[in-house]
């Protein structure tokens, strides 16, 4: 397909993209970087791990977004007595039968919002983590395929640590991004007064795109031409994560361990994603530049002198993406 040919099949399915957000925005006042990275998920079939303070809409936006799409939605709140059975289901005992039939669990949907993550004991994360990759649930000797979309969006506090356990570098390395969602301005503090404090807030959101668009539109992002010199910007920014002593020499004793393959991959494909998003048939090293941030935050090990001087992720990758040349 030709870059023409693959610009007019964008801009034919991609208007689904703005109805979304047109329709997300009556009622999710501001956020509209977080509304952004939930469709830059969507796109590329991969899920999201959000970092904010409660009362941030986290849950609003998920559920905006399911009634959007016409996807079925369900929300968990992870909790230390939580159980694998209670996300995935189990094998009930029929004694009129004699034999074992599995009752699927709540994960088999569409949208899952994973509450406080972090909170869940390893055994529930070990079974969300299969969900997450395989796109499956073993039940006794068979497996059950999820639906299609599937996508876990997590939520974690960073401020409230107490009762927690740490998520595994395996599991965090599974989510496409990590967004952090930040409080609201004061203008849209003010319109979110307006519209929400009422005993009736409007929640509900009418269906403007289907499953099958969204299936369309990750056809065409997987088309999106990625240049050799942006191919090769992407890789010189993940590999300045492993040894950034090769651009900036003092952030040597600050990166523990830099991001896998899995961030190439994830980098090139967001990317994409954006690009698609705006109507391009191409990538430009600003998508890269863009979705960086989100893509890395996760995915780079500081060491304890960095925590010391109270270095952040997000500080690091910043410094390497001034370094890093831009083709």
């Amino acid at each position: 397909m030709t870059t023409e040919t693959l610009q007019e099949h964008i801009a034919a399915t991609s208007g689904w993209i703005q109805a979304v957000k047109d329709e997300m925005s009556q009622v999710l006042v501001g956020q509209e970087r977080l509304v952004d990275r939930l469709l830059v998920g969507l796109l590329c079939n991969g899920h999201i791990l959000l970092e904010g303070v409660p009362g941030l809409a986290k849950t609003l936006a998920v559920k905006a977004l399911s009634g959007s799409l016409h996807a079925s939605f369900a929300r968990f709140q992870f909790t230390p007595d939580l159980l694998p059975a209670d996300l995935v289901g189990t094998m009930v005992y029929h004694p009129q039968e004699a034999k074992f039939e599995p009752k699927l669990g709540p994960i088999f949907n569409n949208l899952i919002l994973a509450d406080e993550i972090n909170r869940a004991p390893a055994k529930v994360q070990s079974a969300l983590l299969e969900a997450m990759q395989e796109r499956q649930v073993t039940l006794g000797d068979r497996s059950y395929p999820l639906p299609q979309p599937f996508l876990v969006l997590a939520t974690q506090n960073p401020i409230d640590q107490e009762g927690t356990y740490q998520l595994p570098e395996a599991q965090l390395d599974r989510f496409l991004l990590k967004v952090t969602v930040g409080y609201p301005t004061k203008d849209e503090e003010l319109t979110i007064l307006d519209r929400m404090a009422t005993s009736v807030p409007p929640y509900n959101t009418k269906t403007v795109a289907t499953p099958e668009q969204v299936a369309a539109s990750r056809e065409l992002v997987n088309q999106v031409y990625l240049d050799p010199s942006v191919r090769q910007y992407i890789v010189q920014i993940i590999h300045t994560t492993r040894f950034p002593v090769h651009v900036d020499a003092p952030l040597k004793n600050l990166v523990r361990a830099g991001a896998s393959p899995r961030g190439t991959i994830n980098l090139a494909l967001t990317a994409r994603a954006r690009a698609f998003m705006q109507g391009r048939a191409f990538v430009t090293p600003q998508d890269v530049k863009d979705m960086a941030l989100d893509v890395l935050r996760h995915r780079i090990l500081l060491t304890y002198e960095a925590e010391a001087e109270e270095m952040t992720t997000d500080t690091i990758i910043e410094r390497i993406l001034a370094k890093v040349p831009v083709p």
